[in-house]
């Protein structure tokens, strides 16, 4: 470690032209008293969800054993190298239909009938009023769906449709499923008065990067062999997010006019996921947010997956009624999720973060909202906690419980960050086993 009596502030910026650009955790950062026997930051927790749409095939989902050595089911076959820091989690119950699969995963409410949009406040928000206050962004929500698409659903219900994250029981926060405006929410400089400097940045396909140079190699004269090659990993990282950007907007521009595809998002579904995780991954090593949201999918999508031999949309392919076809495709699709979720654990797993690595430091809850796609049902939903919470949460285990609300399993997330409610949703009570260490 690269000891300094002058440590680096945690939120160094290095502001350049509509730009502020922040640094990941450094050595650097830490104050002098490391010299002394403390060698690290204490570690910061972060908390993200994935949601996935219209259930899962429980039968090629859930381990036939419960506690630890369970075998890998096909659908989750993508994760089994994350094993040590996996958790199974079923028999936890939510509530049945498309709007409350959506509302429920992290508010634990049903959707309100009638025409005001009404639920709880959500998980994701708890957690980020309580350690994102003091950060850029106090919570980050993604989706890979546009809002124009939805269109086909319930009456009233399609505004519960479009996120999983509430602020207020009666404020709905939209996802943001453009690249590019991710990008510049989080590397944007929110001083900057020159909106039409950004613009023209963009549009001479300048990066971010370039207006910073000075202020990089002062900050590298100044920080320890170690710190540099963090700071160019990062800038790096930076740097392909963003050039993976620019090639989608030139794609789309390219595109015959009878494609709506919004500039900046990925003309493949597996290109548009992987940008949205770097992004994550990008947000969490710079600490410009501990919180993160993201909808593979809404309820109701009509996506369609001919990547993975998949033509029939996904909607409609969940009605399979045990037809043998139809439950294969949905299993693919099930499948193609979990594999992208593990490029994402990937990168986390990859990211130095303090003593360890950023999976060391989150818990991130996927799954769905329903179990059954075909019955709408809504006991038993999949889910999965990943991570290892800064060591408050044992993996290697499949947790099985037999009609417990998931708000129990809510109450004892919350715990993690420190947030003590008795009450969340229709819980009963904390889900036991999940704090054994």
């Amino acid at each position: 470690m690269f000891i300094t009596k002058k440590a680096i502030g945690r939120r160094t910026l290095l502001r350049g032209m509509g730009t502020a650009l922040a640094l990941p955790l450094l050595d650097s950062m830490v104050p002098a008293l490391s010299a002394i026997g403390k060698t690290a930051a204490a570690p910061v927790t972060r908390f993200g969800a994935i949601y996935v749409p219209m259930g899962i095939i429980m039968d090629n989902w859930t381990p036939k054993t419960a506690g630890t050595g369970f075998e890998f089911t096909p659908i989750l076959q993508p994760l089994e190298r994350f094993r040590d820091q996996l958790t199974v989690v079923s028999g936890v119950d939510s509530f049945s239909g498309h709007p409350n699969a959506s509302v429920g995963f992290l508010t634990d409410m049903r959707a309100a009938q009638g025409a005001t949009i009404r639920a709880g406040v959500s998980v994701d928000q708890l957690i980020a009023q309580r350690i994102g206050q003091d950060n850029k962004l106090p919570s980050l929500e993604l989706g890979l769906e546009a809002l124009p698409m939805v269109g086909d659903c319930e009456s009233t219900a399609c505004g519960y449709l479009t996120t999983i994250s509430y602020s207020t029981p009666t404020t709905p926060l939209p996802v943001e499923s453009n690249p590019r405006e991710v990008f510049e929410r989080l590397f944007g400089d929110a001083d900057s008065k020159s909106p039409a400097e950004r613009l023209a940045r963009i549009q001479k396909k300048r990066s971010l990067l370039d207006s910073v140079t000075d202020e990089v190699a002062d900050l590298q004269g100044r920080i320890g062999a170690g710190d540099r090659g963090k700071v160019n990993e990062y800038l790096q990282a930076v740097r392909e997010v963003e050039r993976r950007i620019q090639k989608a907007e030139s794609e789309s521009v390219e595109q015959p006019p009878t494609i709506d595809a919004p500039a900046g998002v990925p003309a493949t579904f597996a290109e548009h996921a992987k940008l949205m995780f770097d992004l994550q991954v990008l947000a969490f090593q710079s600490d410009l947010t501990r919180v993160t949201t993201l909808m593979m999918a809404r309820e109701f999508s009509n996506r369609r997956f001919p990547e993975i031999g998949v033509s029939e949309p996904h909607h409609s392919m969940t009605h399979h009624p045990d037809v043998a076809m139809r439950l294969e495709n949905v299993t693919k699709i099930n499948t193609y999720h979990t594999s992208l979720f593990a490029y994402y654990l990937e990168r986390l797993k990859a990211t130095p973060d303090g003593d360890g690595s950023l999976l060391d430091h989150i818990v991130i809850q996927y799954g769905s909202g329903l179990s059954d796609g075909n019955l709408h049902l809504g006991t038993g939903v999949p889910t999965l906690l990943v991570g290892g919470g800064s060591g408050t949460l044992k993996g290697g285990r499949h947790l099985q419980y037999k009609g417990v609300p998931k708000a129990n399993l809510h109450l004892a997330v919350l715990d993690k960050f420190g947030v003590q409610l008795d009450k969340i949703g229709n819980s009963t009570g904390r889900a036991e086993g999940l704090s054994e260490v």
